[in-house]
């Protein structure tokens, strides 16, 4: 499993299907598909199929990478088209990039049908690693650019990658990474943001942090959302002078970054809390949520949740684990789309933590008119003992209140992993059930599960994922209940 709170971006291991959410009965899902690759290609490397992202029903894009003939890594591609997928395309890598450029795709989002973007990083003939960006206009990508950065990144050594993108409106995006900026003795890892204006893309720009820092903040910038063109937050986390974690917000107002902040948090939290935002959803401008992790004084790992309303920030909320849950629950998120709000005041999260026995749970839990609650365990499907430490909830989407779906990961009695998905339906969330594979497949792998899982409407979803062909190959697989 691959997350996106370390270096570069959180994948999950298990985590498959897609739930629709609809009053009275749970949807039927027929059987995934599997994805098809370029001529050649020999899999999904590590099963990491990450991007999904829908401008209406049936109208998608989803993004990864394939290992070709060759065995090098391409960046991958697909598009659906009123509910069909087309056939895939391979990023075109940027004019300076290597002969092997090694193209990882991380994020994609859509402003409108046919118009989206693709971001991740590659390497160029420096063997740098550089952010890249590939744009859809009219329904053709246009190939990978590379990321113009800011006026103080080093030359020679440079790590820039951007983590997510969010896209309000065609032609109008705004993505967030990192890359490395002139510091001594030695580069210093510094948040990149980088807008799209009117079809074109900006300049990066270096986000200014709160005060206090270290002489490398190491900052991670892992997630972004935008209710409208020009007004954005993004999230993740820096190290101050002392070098304690602290979670971080930057605002976007009117096309204009502001000064990072510091998150606020509990009054439980230790003075070195290890704190990270790992994703956000926002419904208007200035009005988001956000969830996280820190460490307390006693030194366990709590989830944590906070709100920003009318443009500010307030102070983090530690959320109350299951009864199940151990003294020390180690709460874990997987960093994709591990939040998502159908109103303001008004979303559910999930992710994964150690119960009272040891054992690994996935849960989910729900702010209701403004309100968290307890969190729930995961309801597994019969005979499964646990989610297992590659499993639990990786992505969650709600399309209206009190009805939404979530992909998790779990073990199964055999010990393989398998994918499932949960409907949550007029505010309860029902037991979860396990996704059919393509060809006769008996397990996602502890790297395979749903990356991607999207309602454009209610009854109306979308997912992706890959899961384990044979002991060393994964392919992707596609979901839709539409």
């Amino acid at each position: 499993m691959k997350f996106l709170r370390t270096a570069l971006v959180i994948a999950a291991s298990a985590s498959a299907a897609i739930v629709p959410a609809l009053a009275g009965a749970a949807p039927a899902w027929p059987a995934s598909r599997i994805v098809l690759l370029p001529a050649g290609a020999k899999g999904v490397p590590d099963g990491y199929l990450p991007a999904l992202a829908c401008a209406s029903v049936g109208n998608c894009v989803a993004g990864g990478g394939y290992t070709n003939a060759a065995g090098n890594n391409e960046g991958l591609l697909l598009s659906q088209v009123n509910g069909a997928w087309r056939s895939p395309v391979t990023i075109t890598p940027p004019t300076n990039a290597a002969a092997i450029a090694g193209i990882n795709v991380f994020a994609d989002a859509c402003g409108a049908s046919g118009y989206c973007s693709a971001v991740g990083t590659y390497y160029d003939k420096s063997n740098n690693s550089q952010a890249f960006i590939d744009s859809e206009a009219g329904g053709v990508w246009r190939g990978a650019v590379a990321v113009a950065l800011p006026a103080n990144a080093v030359v020679s050594d440079q790590n820039a990658q951007l983590h997510s993108v969010a896209c309000p409106s065609a032609g109008n995006c705004s993505a967030v990474g990192t890359y490395s900026a002139k510091a001594s003795p030695l580069a210093a890892t510094e948040g990149l943001v980088v807008n799209e204006v009117a079809g074109v893309w900006q300049r990066g720009s270096e986000v200014r942090l709160p005060p206090g820092t270290n002489v490398n903040p190491f900052v991670l910038l892992n997630q972004v959302a935008c209710a409208s063109a020009g007004n954005c937050s993004a999230v993740g986390s820096y190290i101050d002078s002392n070098g304690a974690t602290h979670g971080l917000f930057v605002s976007e107002f009117a096309t204009r970054w502001l000064a990072g902040l510091s998150l606020a948090l509990p009054a439980n939290a230790s003075s070195f809390p290890d704190a990270s935002l790992s994703s956000v959803a926002c419904i208007s401008a200035g009005n988001c949520d956000a969830i996280g992790a820190y460490d307390n004084v006693q030194g366990d790992v709590e989830g944590l949740t906070v709100v920003q309303s009318a443009r500010a920030w307030k102070r983090a909320s530690a959320m109350v684990m299951p009864s199940s849950a151990a003294s020390n629950p180690r709460v874990f998120f997987y960093g994709f789309n591990g939040i998502s709000c159908s109103s303001v005041g008004n979303c559910s999260a999930g992710g994964q933590y150690r119960d009272s026995t040891g054992d690994y749970q996935g849960f989910l839990v729900n702010d209701v008119n403004g309100t968290w609650q307890v969190a729930d365990e995961l309801k597994l499907p019969a005979s499964a003992p646990q989610v297992g430490k590659n499993g639990g909830v990786v992505a969650l989407t709600c399309p209206s209140n009190g009805n939404c779906s979530a992909g998790a990961a779990y073990l199964d009695a055999s010990g393989s992993y398998q994918a499932v998905v949960i409907n949550r339906v007029n505010g309860t969330w029902l037991t979860g059930v396990k996704v059919t594979l393509p060809a006769g497949a008996t397990s996602v792998g502890v790297d395979g599960g749903v990356y991607g899982l999207i309602c454009k409407a209610v009854n109306q979803c979308t997912a992706t994922g890959s899961y384990q062909r044979s002991a060393t190959v994964y392919e992707g697989f596609t979901l839709s209940s539409n």
